[in-house]
């Protein structure tokens, strides 16, 4: 049984046989898939993608294929803003390795060669997806805090930096020129909007982000 319920796996391979035998093969492990005949009918899919994808996936991806290679296509990826989170595993042909191992030193998840070990393959897409999880979790953290950081004023802004430095209200109050009750108050809000209670604990959130 997967560990990933919800997850999709893109099966981009001109031969129609290979993706059946894929599409089941996932199947028995309870991963859904979508396949396509050609790199350019993926992208052309993907590329209505306005953000990374909401579930975990990754994409099956042979090397050579009529049009577009799959190398195209990957080279290509690699320039949209969600393909950390869109795992590559190519399938590769004996002729195609070389192609394929450089292709892993540029960012593929990895490869396997045809043909392959039903198994080892799920295996690896199994791993694939859990990096797509994970990437996925970091963009989504990454998103909330961004919008607590919009949601603080200027002057809350002025006085998180402050008090993440390490300076007491006394001398945030000095440098503002405001009063300690003032920065209490701003201090009091940047922590409930950031949803932290303390200046170490803020401090941490900003740095792990």
């Amino acid at each position: 049984m997967t560990q990933h319920p919800d997850a999709k796996i893109y099966l981009v391979d001109d031969d129609v046989g290979v993706r059946e035998a894929l599409a089941w093969l996932l199947r028995t492990r309870r991963l859904l898939s979508e396949g396509y005949d050609s790199a350019e009918a993926f992208e052309a899919d993907a590329g209505v993608w306005r953000e990374a994808p909401g579930v975990p996936c990754c994409v099956l991806l042979d090397v050579r294929m009529p049009g577009m290679s799959g190398l195209t296509l990957f080279e290509r990826m690699l320039a949209l803003p969600w393909q950390a989170a869109v795992p590559v595993i190519f399938l590769s042909g004996h002729a195609d390795v070389p192609t394929a191992v450089d292709a892993v030193k540029r960012g593929a998840f990895d490869f396997c060669e045809k043909p392959f070990s039903d198994n080892a393959l799920v295996d690896r897409v199994e791993q694939a997806l859990s990096r797509s999880a994970q990437v996925l979790a970091q963009q989504r953290i990454k998103r909330e805090l961004q919008q607590r950081l919009d949601s603080l004023t200027e002057r809350e802004r002025d006085v998180m930096d402050l008090v993440i430095a390490g300076l007491p209200n006394k001398l945030v109050a000095d440098q503002l020129h405001i009063s300690v009750r003032t920065v209490e108050v701003h201090r009091s809000r940047v922590f409930d909007k950031m949803g932290v209670k303390s200046a170490v604990e803020l401090a941490n959130v900003l740095r792990t982000s």
